[in-house]
């Protein structure tokens, strides 16, 4: 692999696979929380229709450019980045860099079409509405995180997202996608050193001297260009009666942010354990296939540059709920004071670093992964490194993260009803 950073500020990655697929990514450190300034919901409004022309093409020709060779172009929006990827046959990875980089650098917002994909948009908005399990989710985060940049939804609301202006996208782009706040990552069979060129020659002509000035000395390091701060949430207990025929759930509080390696690596694994996406984890195996109180359950693990949420989620009968939080709370009680023997906690980190491996595997995870540890650390992160402090985890440490993520005090939930 050959990783650098252009004269533009531009950081990339190239790997070698033996796959006939390319893959190729431009993830930008733009999301939600970098939205102070606009309309809620910019972030993810851009990522929808930079795909509706360039200075050089328009959206018909931009949506049938790849599929026409066998491939595929898509973006998406979280709540720290903007990533358009692709995935085509090695030998088209030149086309669809190009194209890649010409959306981030050109995009025109022609008027017609923004105003058809705001009815797109709300109409996503309000499939989200008509999914509690996915509503619930967005409004614990809204409620855990108010006051702090995190808050923001992904999507918008309606009301926003109808006053965003072709103007503001294009100040939107021209404030935030510039070239120290992205990273272009590629995965493909390819000669490493031959397609490092290539991508240095995509950026001298898609940002050239121009953007040299706008990027700030060690911006992809240390985040200079966003603010964060921790967020300090007031703890709640709230049920909402939305008339739905099941119940729906949410439990939660923060977490480790990115940042603090090891209590994050403990945090994942305690998660794996609890309620990890194998039926064997401990939440899956009671709640559902020894109960059958819920459909699904699970456990997962949100992080941040300054912080992280850890929040359980459940879908069951309204019968079931009291019996389904108490078996939670019983389970949580248990690993926050019964250290796991020697032999569990070999077979969790064995699962973990397993499914971990299985993930990395695939040739499009590891191009979106390799962006997101650039944009986070300035470097990939080596999946040997990982492993050796994943198994370096102890029973204590997996106890302590139990009992400062599950603190009582802190934790906070809601339901729907």
């Amino acid at each position: 692999m050959i990783s650098g950073q252009a004269d533009c500020g531009l950081r990339y990655a190239v790997r070698k696979s033996g796959s006939a697929v390319g893959y190729c990514a431009l993830s930008i450190r733009c999301g939600t929380r970098d939205e102070a300034g606009f309309h809620g919901g910019i972030a993810h409004f851009t990522e929808h229709t930079i795909f509706k022309g360039t200075v050089h093409r328009k959206a018909s020709v931009i949506n049938g450019y790849l599929d026409k060779l066998g491939g595929e172009l898509n973006a998406f929006t979280t709540k720290e980045e903007i990533v358009i990827h692709a995935t085509v046959l090695k030998e088209d990875l030149p086309k669809a860099a190009s194209l890649i980089m010409e959306l981030a650098t050109c995009p025109t917002f022609p008027e017609h079409e923004i105003n058809t994909e705001k009815g797109v948009v709300i109409d996503e908005i309000h499939s989200y509405k008509d999914t509690p399990s996915e509503d619930i989710y967005d409004r614990f985060e809204e409620m855990i995180f108010e006051g702090h940049p995190l808050s923001g939804q992904i999507l918008g609301t309606t009301r926003s997202v109808k006053k965003i202006t072709c103007d503001e996208l294009h100040r939107f782009v021209k404030e935030k996608f510039v070239p120290c706040r992205m990273a272009f990552t590629i995965v493909a069979d390819i000669d490493e050193k031959k397609m490092e060129k290539d991508v240095l020659k995509l950026a001298d002509r898609f940002f050239g001297d121009a953007a040299r000035k706008d990027c700030a000395p060690g911006c992809m390091e240390n985040q200079s260009c966003r603010i964060l701060r921790t967020p300090e949430p007031v703890p709640f207990s709230k049920t909402l009666n939305k008339r739905n025929h099941q119940a729906n759930c949410v439990i939660g509080s923060l977490a480790p942010s990115l940042y603090q390696e090891r209590e994050r690596l403990a945090t994942i694994l305690l998660c794996n354990i609890l309620g990890g996406p194998a039926s064997n984890s401990i939440l899956n195996s009671i709640l559902r296939e020894k109960n059958g109180w819920v459909y699904g359950v699970e456990c997962g693990y949100t992080q941040f540059a300054d912080t992280g949420l850890v929040a359980i989620s459940l879908g069951c009968d309204k019968n079931n709920l009291e019996k389904c939080l108490k078996t939670i709370g019983k389970e949580i009680g248990k690993l926050q004071n019964e250290p796991l023997s020697e032999r569990k906690l070999k077979a969790a980190k064995k699962q973990l670093l397993g499914q971990l491996a299985i993930s990395g595997d695939n040739g499009e995870t590891q191009c979106l992964s390799m962006g997101k540890s650039l944009l986070a650390y300035g470097k990939i992160t080596e999946g040997k490194d990982t492993r050796a402090l994943i198994e370096n985890i102890t029973s204590e440490d997996i106890m302590e993260t139990a009992r400062t993520i599950f603190n009582s005090e802190k934790m906070s939930r809601l339901i729907y009803l």
